[in-house]
């Protein structure tokens, strides 16, 4: 039997979102062919256990994978006029083991995908109906159902692993705060969201202290602040807006290689516009050193081999760290030419 594999990923990062499922195929010991198309990717592969394999080797640029089946043709002109439902409750049922929690009628983030959403918004308020009629939705459910658009005649169906923290499409649905200095808090934000979940409130307290290398014109400092966490913001360059005068801020000048904290700090945070392996090997020696017990940093990526230069950073900070640690490295919707990874000490 054939498994079809969706992964949504940032418009130009297709061949790095393929080298992420060929790594899952590899840990579910599948071989895979791959179609590349713009802002996603389309997977088929012998049947295996695609849920286990990806979160064992979680993908890097994906933002988010559903398994299932497909294309499935959606027009059906039997009675004389277009029927997209009637094929893909027809497909559900033919491919994915009700119940789930939710249903997702998706598109490719594009221009071209954006012209689907009226239609996509439409047939998942009559699925979603359809399916709650026939008690195959379950808010306690493991999986979350996925309606793939291709276009307006074809269709992928799936399903995948529902979390808390997902978007559909991978794409963080967060609205500029006011007061922060600069759109770069978004990323830290949807961080915080795809890397804590549940855990943020226990990991990010009133009272903890962290440091931001990097740090003007203070979009990360805002938003450690905004959770009562005293920050050591060190930049040569200015902060800016009410970050500047902050009663839990500290701004150093200071060169971000060369700056320490005189005692542990519960965070490191670093946005440093620099070669991705010094950035990596940085951020492990603060993690190794106990300078830092987290870190969430973001990673520029050269033009050429992005895929191995990321995998060749996430080796260097496992060389350094060697205690036993937690590593995780995505590319987040706010991300750009860029990944966000975060280190703990478990």
């Amino acid at each position: 039997m054939r498994a079809t594999l969706v992964a949504h990923c940032r418009a130009g990062f297709e061949a790095e979102t393929g080298a992420d499922l060929r790594r899952v195929a590899a840990r579910a010991e599948a071989a895979i062919e791959l179609e590349l198309a713009q802002a996603y990717v389309i997977a088929t592969a012998a049947d295996a256990d695609w849920h286990s394999a990806l979160a064992m080797a979680p993908p890097i640029f994906a933002r988010s994978v559903f398994v299932g089946a497909g294309p499935f043709e959606l027009i059906h002109d039997a009675h004389g006029r277009a029927d997209r439902v009637t094929p893909i409750l027809a497909a559900i049922a033919r491919t994915a083991r009700a119940p789930w929690r939710s249903v997702w009628v998706e598109f490719a983030d594009t221009n071209e995908g954006k012209q689907l959403s009226g239609l996509a918004r439409a047939l998942a308020t009559r699925i979603e109906g359809a399916l709650r009629d026939r008690g195959e939705l379950d808010d306690a459910a493991p999986l979350r159902l996925h309606v793939f658009l291709v276009d307006g005649t074809k269709a992928y169906v799936g399903a995948s692993a529902a979390h808390g923290n997902d978007w559909p499409m991978g794409i963080a649905r967060l609205r500029m705060p006011p007061g922060a200095p600069s759109r770069s808090t978004l990323k830290l934000a949807e961080a915080f969201d795809v890397f804590l979940g549940e855990r943020q409130h226990q990991a990010l307290r009133p009272g903890m202290r962290a440091v931001d290398l990097g740090a003007a014109p203070g979009g990360w400092t805002w938003q450690l602040v905004q959770r009562g966490v005293a920050v050591t913001a060190v930049d040569n360059g200015p902060l800016k807006g009410t970050i500047r005068d902050d009663r839990l801020v500290t701004h150093v000048r200071d060169d971000a290689f060369r700056f320490r904290p005189k005692r542990p700090v519960d965070w490191l945070v670093c946005d440093v516009v620099e070669q991705p392996i010094r950035i990596a090997e940085l951020v492990a020696r603060w993690i190794a050193d106990g300078s830092a017990k987290r870190a969430i940093f973001n990673l520029k990526l050269p033009m050429k081999k992005r895929y191995d230069e990321v995998r060749r950073c996430m080796q260097r900070i496992d060389e350094i760290v060697s205690a036993p640690h937690g590593l995780a490295v995505r590319q987040l919707y706010h991300d750009r030419e860029e990944v966000t990874g975060f280190v703990e000490k478990v």
